[in-house]
């Protein structure tokens, strides 16, 4: 993808992560949000299973599915529509998309720039503490501006 279109793309969503920032705190209800849902609204498993066209042992084992993590979303789904809920899923980054691609930047220049000051200290060649710090922040302008393909490779 050309760096311009993921900038775009990038911006765009870290627009609606802004939205779905206080999601990040939401905690899972102790008995699931299937289950929490369905006792909120005074439905039986017996009741959603027939709503689901399942039987009420199928209920049973989708609300434990859901804590442990088995449950598919399209099951998640159906059985959010059943209950006139709507699902929704979304993967919402700690901090922004640009903060994320910043600070693996800094890592990544870190380890490049490691490596060039032992050489240039091996060759007699020390550069000032400050001279560092516009290189490093020169390479993370670069990295941040140019993604390589090695990027979020863990040999980077």
């Amino acid at each position: 993808m050309l760096p311009k279109h993921r900038r775009i793309m990038q911006n765009q969503l870290d627009t609606t992560f802004e939205q779905l920032s206080k999601l990040r705190s939401l905690q899972l209800p102790a008995k699931g949000w299937l289950r929490s849902i369905r006792e909120a609204l005074g439905m039986s498993g017996k009741q959603l299973g027939e709503r689901l066209g399942v039987s009420q042992p199928r209920v049973v084992k989708m609300e434990k599915d859901e804590l442990s993590g088995a449950l598919t979303l399209k099951s998640m789904r159906q059985a959010a529509e059943a209950m006139d809920c709507v699902f929704v899923y979304a993967v919402v980054p700690r901090t922004s998309l640009d903060e994320t691609i910043r600070q693996q930047a800094i890592k990544v220049a870190g380890k490049s720039l490691s490596r060039t000051s032992h050489t240039m200290l091996l060759e007699d060649q020390m550069v000032s503490i400050d001279e560092q710090q516009k290189m490093l922040e020169d390479k993370v302008e670069d990295l941040t501006r140019d993604i390589p393909s090695d990027f979020w490779s863990n040999k980077s």
